[in-house]
């Protein structure tokens, strides 16, 4: 692969919900122009309506002149053939292996041989989603945090066929686009949701044993800790699916100490989801 140094002026993104719009939305404020991939034209729109919203919030912010200039360099697409000539893609669909093995594969052979492809998984083995890459030496892990526009990190990942250069470019472009890279060898959880989702189990449980309130509990984490949000709350934004998700898949890796609380089985199956359905651990319905 030929090394370039610099963020690369066109950059794809497939997968538009909250985690990849925020991504796309942080390309854009680098200057890149972003193709956004989504599943069919209603959910191309609703991607673009989220970016929309947060680079105006940007642009109220001070943090770009205005909206439209940033915007124009957005391409919502509903095929992965837009992502030819794309120096980097980063994969930000659903966290669910036979999906992400299918896009990858799918980004693969619509992009050329020196396109850098990324996933924003935040929990599932970079070893084995690059069993899906004819070339996995341009694979890597890039995991953003939610939000996005809000967080200052990101998780770059080093799967076994990984190589250095790669490794020290990734670390650049994490840079340039304002944020600060951790590097984390290919674990399960890797770093941040390993230790996130244990925080995070363990205050559901004690919502569940009536220890306290949710936000009670959030309150002695952020006042007490300086964290800038409670485990609840965030597992309100993240989504109780997505943690559910995770928790059983390190539950498998790592042992039972990651075994999901009754509770967040129970709200997931009553469609209680967070923010994005207007009830979790919160009342979101305002929001």
């Amino acid at each position: 692969m030929t090394e370039t140094t610099g963020l690369p002026g066109h950059c794809g993104v497939v997968g538009g919900g909250r985690m990849g719009a925020g991504i796309a939305h942080a390309l854009l404020l680098a200057g890149c122009h972003v193709t956004l991939v989504e599943r069919d034209e209603d959910a191309a729109a609703a991607a673009r309506e989220r970016v929309a919203r947060a680079v105006t919030g940007s642009a109220e912010r001070g943090l770009v002149d205005d909206a439209d200039e940033p915007m124009s360099r957005l391409d919502p697409v509903t095929g992965a053939a837009g992502l030819a000539g794309a120096g980097l893609v980063i994969e930000a669909v659903p966290e669910d292996l036979d999906l992400k093995l299918a896009t990858l594969r799918a980004v693969e052979d619509a992009v050329g041989p020196e396109t850098v492809i990324a996933s924003n998984t935040s929990s599932i083995s970079l070893d084995t989603l690059a069993e899906a890459l004819a070339r996995p030496e341009r694979f890597l892990g890039l995991h953003f945090f939610n939000p996005v526009p809000a967080s200052r990190l990101v998780e770059v990942v080093i799967a076994a066929a990984t190589g250095q250069a790669l490794r020290d470019r990734a670390v650049a472009w994490v840079a340039e686009i304002g944020k600060t890279a951790v590097v984390v060898n290919n674990a399960p959880g890797f770093a941040s949701s390993r230790l996130g989702v244990l925080l995070g189990l363990e205050a559901i449980r004690m919502v569940e044993s009536g220890v306290a309130a949710p936000a009670d509990i959030d309150a002695a984490m952020t006042l007490g800790y300086g964290h800038p949000m409670g485990p609840l709350r965030l597992t309100d934004l993240v989504g109780l699916d997505v943690r559910l998700g995770i928790a059983r898949y390190l539950e498998r890796e790592l042992g039972p100490r990651f075994a999901p609380p009754a509770l967040l089985v129970r709200l997931v199956e009553q469609g209680h989801l967070g923010r994005k359905t207007g009830k979790g651990f919160y009342d979101w319905s305002d929001s």
